[in-house]
């Protein structure tokens, strides 16, 4: 009996290769699109740094390069440098800050959010001159959330920053610390509309030398602020910002703040402004645990027995005049031999029982404290009614 069983049907050998196809056209249309994006980076680029160099602030680039394929853009930028033209008050001279190398990274499914790390050192120099400062740091990385032209968020993060002055081949320590956060948002509005910015700044183990013994000491801040009064974000100097500002009737809202060092502990909360001169007004309610403790590290002794300069006099008590005071001790002296020393190394409790009488009792952290305004006015900062410093106008 012949075999009946009918031959098997072929399938069209084409539909193997329908998947193999579309794999080779999707990959064909993702790398054309991957490197039209990484040429759209230079143009982007270079549009950016056109508008912002119309405001005084020169970006540059000695090496720029684009890799990441497939998946990510990763925007290289060597000998990266930016100058500064008019950004303050008064001062049209220009500063040039250069950076070894900046990457920006971002991905090709999450295009709003960039980030960049940042290979120290930075050095910082006038126009023409050699750096006068360099900055080093072990980790620099930030972040932007949202589109270029409308950024929401932005954060910055160093570990171990450290800032030197730079006299030839001598190197002097100027600040350090062992971290730094500043995150900012748009709390209100948006960057084209009368944006509210709200920014945290976070210092862990930092010091400042060359300013003051106290500053010298480690200390932890934490700073929470909401700036209110700017139009946008289009590019303007600094002092035309500041204008804008005050214009508007914007301020600086300081929602909190945290410093201690060692057994000093402050906290301070208050809203500064700025007055039609640029200088700044406002008041800020602080209360401090510890604060006798620093009295000593003013330095108020070694002063007295030094000679008070007249400069330090016009700051602290202005009005009084340093032959004045230093005759008083000679007086005192010729009356009661031994009696101006006396009064000279008893003044650190004289000021801690003056600073003791301002303000009112309060308890911080379960210890006791003061409560006083620090206030501003016309750019003169005043601790109860001493006079503790004078700030420049910001236009």
């Amino acid at each position: 009996m012949p075999d009946m069983t009918p031959a098997p049907r072929r399938r069209p050998l084409w539909r193997l290769f329908i998947m193999p196809a579309l794999l080779v056209v999707a990959a064909i249309g993702w790398s054309a699109f991957w490197f039209y994006a990484a040429s759209e980076v230079g143009a982007r680029a270079d549009a950016w740094r056109a508008r912002e160099a119309k405001s005084g602030r020169v970006y540059d680039c000695g090496k720029r390069s684009v890799a990441g394929y497939p998946f990510r853009l990763e925007v290289s930028c060597d000998d990266a440098s930016v100058a500064l033209v008019s950004q303050t008050a008064g001062a049209p001279s220009a500063f040039t800050a250069r950076l070894s190398e900046i990457m920006v990274i971002a991905q090709i499914y999450q295009p709003n959010l960039l980030i960049a790390d940042f290979k120290p050192p930075a050095t910082i120099a006038d126009r023409g001159q050699p750096p006068s400062m360099k900055v080093n740091w072990t980790t620099g990385r930030s972040s932007i959330t949202g589109l270029p032209n409308n950024p929401q968020r932005a954060s910055i993060v160093f570990d171990n920053p450290a800032i030197d002055r730079v006299n030839g081949p001598v190197q002097t320590p100027l600040a350090k610390a062992g971290h730094v956060e500043l995150h900012g948002r748009i709390a209100e509005g948006s960057p084209q509309d009368h944006p509210v910015i709200e920014t945290v700044l976070q210092i862990a183990g930092g010091t400042i030398q060359e300013v003051h013994p106290l500053l010298a000491q480690p200390f932890d801040a934490d700073v929470q602020t909401k700036l209110s009064g700017l139009k946008d974000f289009s590019p303007k100097p600094w002092p035309e910002r500041f204008r804008e500002i005050q214009a508007a009737g914007g301020h600086v809202e300081i929602v909190r703040s945290r410093i201690q060092q060692g057994d000093l502990i402050a906290i301070a909360a208050g809203t500064l402004g700025l007055n039609a001169n640029g200088r700044i007004d406002g008041e800020l309610q602080m209360t401090v645990a510890g604060i006798e403790k620093v009295i000593p590290a003013l330095g108020i002794e070694k002063m007295l027995e030094e000679g008070v300069p007249q400069a330090t006099l016009d700051r602290v008590a202005p009005g009084v005049k340093s032959q004045d005071l230093n005759n008083l001790f000679g007086a005192l002296d010729k009356a009661i031999p031994g009696l101006g020393k006396v009064v000279k190394q008893n003044a650190n409790v004289g000021v801690a029982a003056g600073i003791n009488s301002l303000g009112t009792a309060a308890e911080l952290e379960g210890k006791k404290a003061r409560a006083f305004p620090l206030r501003f006015v016309d750019g003169a900062v005043f601790f109860g009614p001493i006079k503790v410093a004078q700030l420049p106008p910001l236009f």
